[in-house]
């Protein structure tokens, strides 16, 4: 198929399918990143792959031809003559018309034989850490995601500390997993076109977790040590005890007065592993 913004909209129009600003529907029509993004995924040959919100399935075409299976969410249910036009010689991809963040995606993948479970989409951006943040918590042990999501959103899932996108979601995301930006993505090969740049970030799951005594306490721990991010350690957590706190940050040659965007995610494990 010819990927350009002429030859989808004509897809779309012969289809009878308008596009809604509610679903954040931005469609890739760049041949090239969609290529781009399948390579760096590196997507081996026993491999299920997860594709969120399809949508005119440009790149859903080109990982049915190196995943074994291709299971997409797509909540848009208009989009199923597009879809099935686009995808008639694809046998090995499935379409759940269903909103991700309400599926039972555990109960979903049962039903496929595979080695690897990877994550590839072009995420809306109003769902964007939501998606995230329900692979986590849903337990979906995904070795491997791969995702086109806002520059600046991006930016916060990678940031490193000392940089002024390192928030406490830096912190949690990374808990889980190693986290690399891949590559820019202009506005301009999106139809329409968003008002802003994307990037594609790769999530590979942490062979080493951290140590981490009491999972809820480190994540309470980083969550109230950014709570108001300008302010210090001594202002922030001033519920915990300071003085184990304290000999922690004095190793690292710190002390209270420095800000949670100065401490690496392993200064955070070693604190909240103190306070046990």
């Amino acid at each position: 198929m010819e990927y350009s913004p002429k030859r989808i909209q004509k897809l779309l129009d012969e289809n009878g399918f308008h596009l809604k600003k509610m679903f954040g529907q931005n469609f890739i029509v760049d041949e090239n990143i969609i290529d781009a993004i399948v390579r760096k995924a590196d997507i081996k040959d026993n491999t299920l792959v997860i594709e969120i919100g399809p949508g005119a399935g440009s790149l859903t075409n080109k990982l049915s031809s190196v995943a074994k299976h291709v299971l997409c969410y797509e909540i848009d249910h208009s989009l199923d003559c597009v879809l099935n036009t686009v995808l008639e010689d694809c046998s090995n991809v499935d379409i759940i018309y269903q909103d991700f963040l309400k599926s039972n995606v555990k109960e979903d993948i049962r039903k496929y034989s595979y080695q690897y479970l990877y994550v590839v989409a072009n995420l809306p951006y109003y769902v964007t850490t939501p998606i995230i943040m329900k692979l986590i918590e849903d337990g979906i042990l995904v070795d491997k995601i791969v995702v086109m999501v806002q520059k600046e959103v991006g930016n916060r899932f990678k940031a490193k500390p000392g940089t002024k996108d390192y928030s406490s979601l830096s912190i949690f995301l990374q808990y889980y997993f190693e986290i690399e930006k891949l590559m820019d993505v202009s506005k301009n090969v999106f139809l329409p076109k968003p008002n802003v740049d994307s990037i594609v970030v790769s999530f590979q799951r942490r062979k080493n977790k951290l140590e981490v005594k009491n999972e809820s306490l480190f994540f309470q721990l980083v969550k109230d040590s950014f709570i108001q991010k300008r302010k210090t350690l001594r202002n922030n957590l001033k519920n915990y005890d300071l003085e184990k706190i304290e000999e922690v940050l004095k190793q690292y040659g710190y002390d209270l007065s420095v800000r949670a965007e100065a401490l690496s995610i392993e200064i955070f494990v070693e604190i909240a592993n103190a306070l046990i």
